[in-house]
């Protein structure tokens, strides 16, 4: 069986990078951590979401948005929370509006939803401590 340890980065691509830059680097607060050029173009950009998770960003995508969401392929990406209720304050502070409002998901977590410039869904999740993945974890600590 394979060992993995965690996921270490998401790969979008996207078809104005200055745009995306500005929206995660901006709005987010991502870090920009590198540029990765080939033959003398920009070929990928990485960006910081933890100092060992990264979003990777392929410029020059073609079309207008991301696959619908009922599409083969990317779905969304969650990104993890302390504080949902801040989490949308400091969107709305950033005028990053959201498509989804927060909910109540079916596994019992918090959940609101947001799409960034190029249609990419992003889920942003406050685990709920009756949840169940956190009653999956404890499980899997007492086995």
């Amino acid at each position: 069986m394979l060992t993995v340890s965690s996921i270490a980065h998401v790969a979008i691509r996207v078809k104005d990078i200055a745009r995306t830059l500005d929206f995660y680097t901006n709005k987010l607060g991502f870090t920009e951590m590198m540029h990765l050029d080939r033959d003398g173009r920009l070929w990928l950009v990485y960006l910081r979401i933890t100092d060992d998770q990264f979003l990777e960003v392929f410029p020059e995508g073609e079309g207008e948005r991301a696959a619908e969401r009922e599409a083969v392929g990317y779905n969304h990406m969650c990104l993890s929370v302390p504080d949902i209720d801040q989490t949308m304050r400091e969107l709305e502070a950033s005028g990053v509006p959201l498509i989804r409002p927060k909910t109540m998901g079916a596994d019992g977590n918090w959940q609101a939803w947001i799409e960034d410039p190029d249609g990419h869904r992003i889920e942003l999740m406050q685990m709920g401590l009756d949840s169940m993945q956190a009653a999956a974890i404890q499980r899997l600590k007492q086995a």
